[in-house]
């Protein structure tokens, strides 16, 4: 009996033991990103994604470390991947978020990837609806979130306003004082070896209204061999390593890029003395490209320290309108048209051998910005940037600078800085295929190649949802970063990139620019831990200026069509169903770069662009009419409109 009964609990506790085992095994630890339909996905360690739906994120919030329990599979809910639920907030950031103080003390946030409604019990800080708000999230009481309000910033509905509370939101540094300006207006450029190449015609070219000019470019050389000059303003001249300037340009990381506002990385005292303006003497870091004229391939470069003169300022309209064939303005000198004509021929050359031998993804999607003026609090309207060939032109030699400069840092073993790009994730890009082939009517073939990519995007350059299918397409895409490690960049198709011609407003480049100022000096470079470190904090700086940059967008977009019913103005737009919902559909406004929402009631009522009436489906046209703004979940409200 004693050996029949100590049997049974061994194998009780083998039981046990198995049941604790598995328990561990369907059991994730990592960080939670939350969308703003309120599921969520935490990525395991051997990374897989596993989706949390809604109900199941529970007491998270984004950015929390979670521990998941995996789920069993069922039919529909795991074909896509694992599926999991919060069992416990291992980890959360203690911090102030930012969001509108609404009647009832309750706080809409303005991250939308946080629960839509936080209460805020006594308010205080002198706050009333309508202000911004800096909150705390307290935790959960009776199902709800609590919160508390910190300070008040300022009004919802003006613009300044409300920019300012996008900067809080998302940690972007203000502009310099009239302190840090005058201090840096007195820099002095550190001396080192030059090449006198006034000689060059040297050509910046730039938007319209562009102020810094951090690049110029030239060509000479008459054979079968002709050389690019790509000269970057040497920042590095003025701004050493571990100086006051050189900390206050890390801290920013990029020069921000708001509706309305700029926010520069320098102080624009120094940013003026830096830049190459027309007719003056400047200090430049050029790359010398030498270019297979037949071809467009680059044989060979260089790089040195140089004293250029920039010939002439042209801007993008006027050269495009000679690309098209215009005559060249009465202002542009022989000399200027000539050097026009012959970097336009070496850079088609150059864009052909690049299409040819290394298949970048050529992913035309238009940019929409609205424009507004911060201190008339008045949104005038939207602009569509869409690249012409007079921004290729520069885009090639600039190219082809960083790519010169990337197999430098390489071959001679300095630490760098490298712009990567990892290839798409199978799961999204077959995600994608199947919504193209299932409800657009087309067939991407495998996406993750760059060949079939380019193909499909060629296949679709008349169909009237090109620009939606080439947003959806480029959202499958993961993220470029920064690394100290030189990877392959998926989109251009290149092994060894760095980031060098933009040093004025990306703190990466000024970087490379140090490290190679300080290798021509024979002085001791950053070493790789150091730069690795540097190229975490500025992909995650990046990242927030993008965020920044889109929240103000998208707030000031939904404000414009605010206004629009408020004015009895009709704003009938075409658009592009992108997926279907239980609440509805969503719909690509090309137009105004948004997404917006049509109500389920009016999804069987539509007309396509040439008003006949259709059942609306993802992939199909539809006119559409503003019919509301919903600010809670940021979204356009539309109904179909028979003209």
């Amino acid at each position: 009996m004693k050996k029949s009964r100590k049997k049974h609990l061994l194998r009780l506790a083998e039981r046990a033991m198995g049941r604790e085992a598995r328990r561990a095994a369907s059991r994730v630890i990592g960080k939670l990103s939350v969308a703003a339909g309120g599921f969520g996905f935490v990525k395991s360690d051997d990374g897989t994604e596993v989706f949390v739906p809604a109900k199941m994120v529970n007491a998270a919030l984004d950015g929390d470390v979670v521990k998941l329990e995996l789920l069993p599979p069922r039919r529909g809910v795991h074909e896509k991947g694992p599926c999991g639920r919060v069992i416990e907030v291992l980890e959360r950031e203690e911090r102030e978020y930012v969001g509108e103080l609404l009647e009832r003390g309750i706080v809409r946030p303005l991250n939308r990837h946080l629960p839509p409604e936080i209460k805020v019990p006594g308010t205080g800080k002198a706050a009333v609806p309508g202000d911004w708000v800096r909150f705390t999230i307290c935790g959960m009481r009776d199902g709800r979130w609590q919160g508390e309000v910190k300070s008040k910033l300022g009004k919802v509905g003006m613009i300044s306003d409300d920019l300012d509370a996008v900067m809080s939101e998302f940690g972007i540094p203000g502009k310099y004082s009239e302190e840090d300006d005058m201090a840096a207006s007195d820099t002095v450029p550190r001396e080192i070896e030059r090449i006198d190449r006034r000689n060059l015609v040297a050509l910046t070219i730039d938007p319209t209204d562009a102020k810094d000019f951090d690049d110029a470019v030239s060509v000479t050389g008459d054979g079968e061999l002709v050389t690019v000059g790509v000269h970057i303003a040497d920042v590095a001249a003025y701004v050493p390593p571990r100086s006051k300037i050189d900390g206050e340009a890390a801290k920013r990381g990029f020069s921000c890029y708001l509706p309305g506002r700029t926010l520069p990385m320098l102080p624009s005292s120094l940013t003026a003395k830096i830049s190459m303006g027309e007719g003056r003497d400047s200090l430049a870091h050029s790359v010398f490209l030498d270019v297979e004229k037949a071809t467009g391939k680059v044989l060979a470069s260089r790089r040195e320290h140089s004293l250029i003169r920039v010939a002439k300022r042209l801007d993008y309209t006027e050269v495009r309108k000679v690309v098209e064939g215009a005559e060249p303005p009465p202002t542009w000198s022989p000399e200027v048209a000539d050097a026009v004509a012959r970097l336009l021929d070496i850079t088609r050359a150059m864009r052909r051998w690049r299409r040819r031998t290394e298949e970048f993804i050529d992913l035309p999607v238009p940019e929409v910005r609205v424009m507004c003026e911060e201190g008339a609090n008045v949104i005038s309207g939207f602009e569509n940037k869409v690249s012409t060939e007079s921004e290729q032109l520069v885009e090639e030699c600039m190219l082809a600078a960083n790519s010169a400069v990337g197999d430098e840092l390489v071959n001679r073993g300095v630490a760098g800085r490298f712009r990567i790009h990892p290839d798409p994730e199978p799961d999204r890009t077959m995600e994608f295929c199947s919504a193209m082939e299932e409800e657009f009517g087309l067939h991407p073939g495998n996406v993750a190649n760059r060949s079939d990519c380019n193909r499909f995007i060629a296949s679709i350059s008349d169909d009237p949802r090109r620009d939606a299918v080439l947003g959806m397409l480029l959202r499958t895409m993961p993220r470029a970063s920064y690394d100290a490690e030189c990877r392959m960049h998926f989109a251009l198709g290149k092994r060894r990139y760095s980031h060098f011609t933009s040093p004025i407003r990306r703190y990466t480049d000024l970087t490379v620019h140090q490290q190679l100022w300080n290798l021509d000096r024979g002085v001791r470079t950053r070493d790789k831990h150091r730069m690795d470190a540097i190229a975490v904090l500025c992909t995650d700086m990046e990242e927030r200026c993008d965020g920044a940059s889109r929240a103000a967008g998208d707030r000031l977009k939904l404000r414009y069509f605010q206004q629009a019913l408020e004015e009895g103005r009709r704003l009938v737009c075409d658009g592009v169903v992108i997926k279907e919902l239980a609440a509805g559909l969503l719909v690509e406004i090309p137009e105004y770069g948004v997404t917006g929402f049509v109500p389920r009631s009016e999804t069987f009522s539509g007309f396509n662009g040439r008003g006949e009436q259709i059942d609306l489906r993802p992939g199909d046209e539809a006119r559409l009419l503003l019919a509301g703004v919903d600010m809670e979940r940021g979204q356009a409200l539309f109904v179909p409109s028979r003209k």
